[in-house]
């Protein structure tokens, strides 16, 4: 397979095995670099007339991915930094088969020389201490969902967890007695503690006491620390959807005047 196809072998072999076995990486960061090639085969057949079967290592010249590049911000209007993305995984790709491929060498390294554009560096958003509030009061803790989901804002602002993070939470993954922390798994398996403080821990306390509560099916400290109506874990687009619903509350008061998008990275970024 490696002689006929070996563009198809290689790939299949970077995303299943070296990237989660090898580079030890997260389902969505491979998800990212498995997204990656499926843009890139598209923009070979349709615009190169290269059919996924027949793209092959030595059919990867220099001048095709500058191409590639460039189609993706003038055809597809791409921002710098996703055509930069872009173009980091094919480079990781190609570090991984260059010492299994010297015959292509020279145009391997050609690639590998082509540089990321330069990007304006970006202006981080926040929220004012009072914008902050305002968005904390918008659920209704008369509520379980509400209740639910005061917790999470509340710790995604204090704990700067990534929002996959908190949807990784587990039961187990919570430490209330003192020092109290949270236990965030994040890219690469890494793992790392967060003291929680004051008015977080005293939500978290009280959410948990009511969380006990349920059947799970489940060891109490496998269940999810967050969850939908159906008590599956809730999902990085389920927080998001949740984040969305309590800014559009929040916007209609007239303290709360915010020109930017408020994502789960706002909030993580504001300590």
């Amino acid at each position: 397979m490696k002689k006929t196809n070996d563009f198809a072998w290689y790939l299949s072999s970077f995303l299943t095995k070296y990237l989660p076995g090898e580079k030890n990486l997260s389902i969505n960061t491979i998800a990212a670099y498995r997204d990656s090639f499926k843009i890139f085969l598209l923009f070979c057949e349709t615009k190169k007339g290269i059919y996924p079967d027949k793209v092959t290592i030595s059919t990867l010249p220099r001048e095709l991915v500058i191409e590639y590049l460039d189609w993706l911000e003038k055809e597809r209007g791409c921002s710098t930094i996703t055509r930069n993305q872009r173009l980091s995984s094919i480079h990781g790709f190609l570090r991984y088969i260059q010492k299994e491929s010297p015959e292509n060498l020279y145009e391997l390294q050609r690639i590998l020389g082509i540089s990321s554009k330069k990007t304006p560096k970006t202006i981080v958003s926040y929220l004012t201490e009072e914008e902050l509030k305002i968005l904390f009061l918008q659920p209704d803790t008369k509520t379980k969902q509400g209740r639910r989901d005061l917790v999470l804002l509340t710790l995604m602002y204090d704990s700067a967890a990534r929002v996959q993070e908190i949807a990784d939470l587990k039961v187990k993954n919570v430490r209330l007695s003192s020092p109290a922390v949270i236990t965030l798994h994040g890219k690469g398996d890494k793992t790392r503690q967060v003291p929680i403080l004051g008015k977080t821990k005293e939500l978290l306390t009280s959410y948990m006491e009511v969380h006990k509560k349920y059947n799970w099916g489940v060891a109490p400290g496998e269940a999810p620390l967050f969850f939908n109506q159906r008590h599956q874990p809730l999902s990085r687009w389920g927080i998001s959807y949740i984040l969305d619903k309590y800014v559009s509350s929040a916007q209609k008061d007239i303290h709360f005047s915010i020109d930017f998008p408020i994502t789960p990275h706002v909030l993580r970024n504001q300590n």
